[in-house]
């Protein structure tokens, strides 16, 4: 490992949305991803158009698309995620659900699923019990993925807060979780990646004394 490769920008993977071009999941996860940028990461969003084309994962299959190769190697690649999802009848969409079922592939990885990843968690719902059911097993479905949950997830209530574009939210207040959600995420890739670049080094001093 160089110098440049331990102190690369991390990788901040989003993945979230619906089938409605521009909903306010994904507009939400954008405002997110805005947060890790400017905590010095790069970012890569999969929205609701991409995870639509996505076919039902099927672990016997052993063709896999274009799509489902994408998604793959970017999260293989990422220090961090966040996933967004509505709140739909108690629990995650079956477009999220299917994306996240897709990682079934990293099983065999070096790290596999999400290990060694933060993950910022994103919940839009119609109304504030939804949105906190749905934020718990989100939650759930990171740790079970081996991944970290981020301290802060992001429930926004609908009812309540509009996305007027991308650009723009009705609630500042919102606009700064979603922000936080993103920069926690980011900060803790910048920070693991740090560790495993000093413990690496300390691999290479060791082995270089041992050869001398």
């Amino acid at each position: 490992m160089t110098r440049t490769e331990s102190s690369r920008r991390p990788l901040v993977v989003g993945i979230g949305g619906t089938t409605r071009p521009a909903s306010s999941t994904e507009r939400a996860l954008a405002f997110a991803l805005k947060g890790a940028q400017e905590s010095g990461a790069r970012v890569q969003l999969f929205g609701g158009a991409f995870l639509h084309s996505l076919p039902h994962y099927a672990p016997e299959t052993r063709e896999l698309t274009d799509e489902q190769h994408e998604l793959i190697e970017a999260v293989r690649a990422a220090d961090a995620l966040v996933i967004a999802t509505p709140g739909y009848h108690g629990g995650i969409s079956g477009l999220v659900k299917n994306a996240l079922d897709t990682l079934e592939e990293l099983r065999l990885d070096e790290r596999p699923y999400l290990d060694g990843r933060a993950v910022g968690s994103i919940v839009t719902a119609y109304g504030w019990q939804a949105a906190g059911t749905v934020l718990t097993s989100l939650r759930s479905i990171v740790h079970a993925l081996r991944g970290w949950p981020t301290p802060f997830g992001a429930a926004v209530n609908t009812l309540e807060t509009r996305f007027e574009s991308a650009d723009t939210c009705s609630d500042p207040k919102v606009v700064e979780q979603l922000r936080t959600v993103g920069q926690q995420a980011s900060n803790f890739a910048l920070a693991f990646g740090a560790q495993r670049a000093d413990a690496w080094h300390a691999v290479e001093r060791k082995v270089a004394v041992t050869q001398d």
